[in-house]
């Protein structure tokens, strides 16, 4: 008797309309920041309450999502699942510049409800707009890619661009990069050394570039001049709307989204490491070195971002079919990002929550090591030996 055909290890791709509606959910965040200008009051933090508390209680309600779609899924069938990551700048500027406007021309609060209302903001450019700007960095196609530049420009961030495809990327889980946390390090300790460290390591980068084409560091070339200029207008277009008190609602806005962005990533890498190879190599990027989140409703908000195993194994796979691993070949995060970030705050909480599980992840995948402790102090994490 002849056996039944095997499962199939990836199911095709859903291409229509219905199947992308669920990642666009970061929509209604736009409305809400709306409706907290208007009214005013405990309103203002309907942003935070929705990507932080709903989305995580959801998750709780929803579960995970395990399934892994095909790979093989062309760009053309993918419209859908894309467009919203198209139109997110001139919404997400539209939303921003309009209530600059609006909270020093019309509105009539009181300064502590435009600092609520400018902190929801800054949650919706950090939680949503990096998070978009991340996804169109990643493409070849030079309109998406500008998109991004925007949407970083809107934050005063623009040199995260090069910092997290030339330097991430190529040393993530190693001490040479910088966002990849170190374990015990709490978050505020990272922050602070990211926001020292980004820019210079950024521009390092983009001058190892120039001069591997023979320029010089100031060529026209330098994505720097870019970012710059975007900022530049960025910054001018507030203060025209707004005033001086515009222009510091939009920064306000700019750095709670970067805190926001930080947060996502001392989650993604804490405590994980390749090996060291010698000679400056390490082992090539496996998904167990990146956390990994299966939960269905966050991963809706965004945009697949928390199958981050193999976003970091496969950078250039678009986030419709990103693919998730099981326990044995990926570490897995208890909770999705919005929980998570919240618990990195605190950081005898994190610690508590996280530390066991980085030392479970050693013992899993690096049983031969037995002494870690230089790369808890951010030196080489281990030497060559039997994987």
């Amino acid at each position: 008797m002849s056996q039944p055909p095997a499962e199939p290890l990836m199911a095709p791709q859903e291409t229509h309309l219905p199947s992308a509606l669920p990642f666009w959910g970061s929509l209604a965040l736009l409305p809400l920041t709306v409706v907290g200008a208007i009214k005013g009051g405990w309103t203002v933090f309907l942003p935070p309450l929705y990507a932080w508390l709903l989305v995580s209680l959801l998750d709780r309600i929803a579960g995970a999502d395990t399934s892994n779609p095909d790979t093989d899924t062309p760009d053309r069938d993918l419209f859908w699942y894309r467009l919203v990551t198209l139109i997110w700048f001139p919404l997400q500027a539209f939303t921003i510049y309009a209530l600059i406007w609006y909270v020093t021309h019309v509105a009539d609060l009181a300064p502590w409800e435009m600092i609520g209302l400018f902190f929801g903001v800054g949650v919706v450019s950090g939680t949503i707009g990096i998070t978009y700007a991340h996804e169109l960095m990643h493409r070849a196609g030079r309109g998406e890619r500008w998109l991004g530049d925007l949407l970083l420009a809107l934050v005063l961030y623009s040199h995260f661009r090069t910092e997290h495809l030339l330097v991430h990327h190529r040393y993530v889980a190693t001490p040479r990069d910088g966002v990849t946390a170190r374990y015990n390090e709490g978050f505020h300790r990272f922050f602070a050394r990211v926001l020292r460290g980004g820019v210079g390591s950024a521009w390092r980068a983009e001058k190892q570039l120039l001069a591997r084409a023979g320029r010089r560091p100031l060529h026209p070339a330098n994505a720097f001049w870019r970012y710059g200029l975007l900022q530049l207008a960025a910054i001018l277009i507030a203060f025209i709307l707004g005033g001086w008190t515009g222009l510091g609602l939009f920064v306000w806005q700019a750095y709670i989204a970067v805190w926001q962005l930080e947060l996502t990533n001392y989650i993604e890498h804490y405590g994980l490491t390749r090996r060291h190879l010698g000679d400056g190599k390490y082992e090539p990027v496996r998904p167990r070195h990146s956390w990994n989140a299966e939960h269905r409703v966050s991963n809706w908000l965004l945009i697949n971002l928390q199958r981050h195993s193999d976003h970091h194994f496969r950078p250039d796979r678009r986030f419709p079919l990103l693919q998730t691993y099981s326990a044995a070949e990926a570490p897995q995060l208890p909770y999705g990002y919005p929980a998570m970030t919240t618990l990195a705050m605190i950081p005898p909480l994190w610690r508590r929550a996280m530390n066991p599980r980085v030392r479970a992840w050693r013992r899993q995948f690096y049983p031969d090591v037995a002494d870690w402790s230089g790369y808890n102090k951010g030196r080489l994490p281990f030497p060559a030996g039997a994987s």
